[in-house]
């Protein structure tokens, strides 16, 4: 039987990819990575944010095609069940497909001002005023779920779709030195510890090709 196969784009820049990789590997799928190259326009389109309708990431599964991230989360979820891509309990599941669809939506000034680059390190990044209400908001986020649902992840005992939507959140925190309270900080913690993000940010480490809109200090 042929397996599934995700297609992605750069590790160190894919925000996107990095999402709906994440959501597969969470979801125990066994899948084949396909990664396009850098000088690919699908792969400029995702990283640089020049497209609104993004074919990057996007998974071929049992003759089906799905792609945009959360259409992804949503697939996993129908045909992975048991792995809890999203809880099981009503109220949460509401809850969590509210803030992975304004994680999907949103926060296009931290976007623009904070790009992922997990192999940067930006040491007293100054961080303009827009970007700094998105974080004020994701941290709100953050919060309010870590104490609803008690954690250690955003709603419980392990991680979810909303865990991987806020992933690529997580590792621009870190390369921008973004100053972050104890609960925030140790939630970070918690994300980048995660194997499969381990997997994922030693891959982002390795990659050759650097993209030089990407890698200026703003």
């Amino acid at each position: 039987m042929t397996k599934p196969v995700l297609t992605i784009s750069s590790k160190n820049y894919g925000a996107w990819s990095l999402r709906g990789w994440l959501m597969a590997r969470l979801a125990g799928l066994d899948f084949v990575e396909k990664i396009i190259p850098p000088d690919d326009p699908s792969m400029k389109a995702e990283i640089l944010l020049l497209s609104s309708s993004m074919l990057v990431p996007s998974l071929a599964h049992s003759g089906i095609t799905v792609w945009d991230t959360l259409a992804i989360g949503e697939y996993l979820n129908e045909i992975l069940p048991k792995a809890g891509l999203l809880p099981a309990d009503t109220k949460a599941r509401a809850h969590c497909r509210a803030v992975c669809g304004e994680m999907h939506s949103g926060f296009s000034s931290l976007r623009g001002a904070l790009p992922m680059n997990i192999k940067a390190k930006f040491v007293g990044f100054k961080v303009w005023s827009r970007a700094q209400s998105d974080i004020d908001r994701i941290v709100a986020i953050w919060k309010e779920c870590l104490a609803t649902y008690k954690g250690p992840y955003l709603f419980g005992a392990q991680p979810c779709m909303a865990d991987a939507m806020f992933a690529p959140v997580v590792t621009r925190f870190l390369s921008y030195d973004v100053a972050l309270e104890p609960v925030c900080a140790a939630y970070c913690q918690r994300i980048m510890a995660l194997p499969a993000m381990q997997e994922w940010i030693a891959a982002a480490k390795a990659e050759p090709e650097e993209v030089e809109e990407l890698e200026a200090e703003f």
